[in-house]
């Protein structure tokens, strides 16, 4: 028994002297003499290896420690239980970076031991468990040999995570050639990103590669529709997240304009209202907000504008002169885009004005003599010998007195020329009367108007003041038979 114990003794100083008589590397071409933990049978299966970390948690700390490892020895011990064992050799032959070991922890005369900078020599492979354990983004990839069960550090490599795509875009909408703002800065452990932009279709608009140092793009479209953008990210080992880190966005389609009339050949409608009408006009992705009108002339200059900024989009325009005109009409969207301007949004017109009017006066009237009053009514005719400048006017009609005998009803008519000062107007010409006493005679009458146009519409309508003289009538003077009137006109 004490031969024994001498015999282990000195092959375990002879196996260490070995290896520490190597400057740097040590090679090694034997396994399973120095067992970590004594396990039954020929080679420790994976759930026996994770039994036995749980049992030898103190000297593994210990070989941890010893190693210069001590920092992963917690981390060690909560992940191997769960860590997945693969099954590989070392090949002897394979480059020296895949054959050597950072250290490896034994046993030798139940003392734990380390060392490091170990490379297999041996002349087969040697089967070993590998797993990883990760720390600070670092894989610590260890390997089990399975004739002993030593735990040995192969290599560290960084434990990039996987990348973390995120994608923002603003605005969610926008009109043609806006730009919308692509932003990936919120990827986490990404060094290179891209976006690809799809239309409605399905089909490539473009692709944009961006950098953590460049996360951010502006891209315009120059086609209204849905777009949908598709993001990935990438690490330095080439590791693409991506799927589900997508955006859409909408480039606004601009607003149809559409524009009515009430009448292209507006005859007589001077003084009538004329209505242009863009209710019609239609957003097909958002609504439309206002219209503006324009009226020129047939010299293109404007004679009047209007902008309605709620439904319905309606304008009711009254002309004062007749002429050959041009509506047109812009509508506007809620994204500000506009459209109109030109067909068929431009619409030529004729206004042309009416000449010849039903005329119908009536009022009070004070006959001299003791300017007794009657009440009187004349119907008749006014013709436009040129419109706002000079009329013809020609009516008939009678008076009923107030008081009796000697007044009596009398008939009486005019025929008049008007000129016009914009609303006021001036006429004279020639009338004629009965006699409005049974003791007087009919005779002719030198007629003198003045008034002025208070109403324009639905009908044209003014007060007047008149003064009827005698003319050429013997025994009718003016101190006896002049007459006064006051009335109203109406053209219809």
């Amino acid at each position: 028994m004490k031969f024994n114990r001498i015999l282990s003794l000195t092959l375990a100083v002879l196996f260490l002297a070995s290896l520490a008589g190597f400057a740097e590397t040590k090679k090694i071409d034997t396994m399973g003499k120095y067992t970590f933990a004594r396990v039954r049978g020929n080679v420790p299966t994976e759930g026996v290896m994770k039994m036995l970390v749980d049992r030898y948690a103190a000297d593994i700390q210990k070989g941890f420690e010893m190693a210069g490892f001590a920092d992963l020895y917690q981390p060690f011990m909560n992940q191997v239980a769960a860590a997945a064992f693969t099954d590989m050799s070392i090949d002897p032959n394979a480059a020296p970076a895949d054959k050597t070991f950072m250290w490896m922890m034994f046993r030798s005369q139940g003392k734990v031991k380390v060392v490091k900078d170990l490379e297999w020599a041996g002349l087969n492979p040697l089967p070993v468990y590998a797993f990883k354990v990760t720390k600070d983004f670092k894989n610590y990839w260890f390997i089990i040999p399975k004739p002993c069960g030593n735990i040995a550090l192969l290599k560290i490599e960084e434990a990039l995570p996987m990348p973390e795509c995120d994608l923002k875009v603003t605005p969610a909408k926008a009109n043609v050639n806006e730009p919308f703002t692509i932003d990936m800065s919120g990827s986490k452990f990404a060094d290179a990103m891209e976006v690809t932009f799809l239309d409605a279709a399905g089909a490539t608009v473009a692709t944009k590669a961006l950098t953590a140092a460049a996360p951010v793009w502006q891209m315009s479209f120059d086609k209204p529709g849905d777009y949908l953008l598709k993001a990935k990210a990438s690490n330095a080992r080439g590791e693409v997240t991506g799927p589900g880190c997508e955006a859409r966005v909408h480039v606004n389609f601009p607003p149809v304009c559409v524009l009515s009339i009430s009448c292209t050949t507006c005859k007589d409608f001077v003084g009538k209202p004329i209505i242009f009408d863009a209710s019609g006009s239609n957003d097909p992705d958002g609504s439309i907000v206002k219209a503006s009108f324009e009226v020129t002339d047939e010299a293109g200059q404007v004679v009047d504008a209007f902008m309605k900024s709620e439904s319905p989009f309606l304008w009711e325009k009254v002309f004062d002169k007749p002429g050959n005109y041009v509506v047109t009409v812009t509508v506007f969207d809620d994204m500000g885009i506009s459209h109109g301007g030109a067909e068929p949004c431009r619409i030529p017109f004729l206004v042309t004005q009416k000449k010849l009017f039903p005329i119908v006066e009536f009022g009070s009237l004070l006959a001299r003599g003791t300017y007794t009053g009657f009440i009187f009514a004349r119907a008749g005719i006014l013709y436009k010998i040129s419109p706002d400048v000079l009329d013809f006017i020609l009516t008939a009609g009678g008076a009923i007195p107030t008081r009796g005998e000697p007044w009596t009803a009398f008939i009486m008519g005019n025929a008049l020329l008007s000129v016009h000062a914009g609303p006021a107007f001036f006429g004279g010409g020639l009338g004629f009367s009965t006699k409005e006493q049974t003791t007087r005679k009919a005779g002719l009458d030198l007629v003198g108007q003045v008034g002025v146009d208070v109403l324009k519409t639905p009908v044209v309508g003014g007060i007047f003041a008149e003064l009827r003289a005698p003319v050429l009538t013997p025994d009718r003077s003016f101190d006896e038979h002049h007459k006064l009137l006051l009335g109203f006109r109406l053209l219809f």
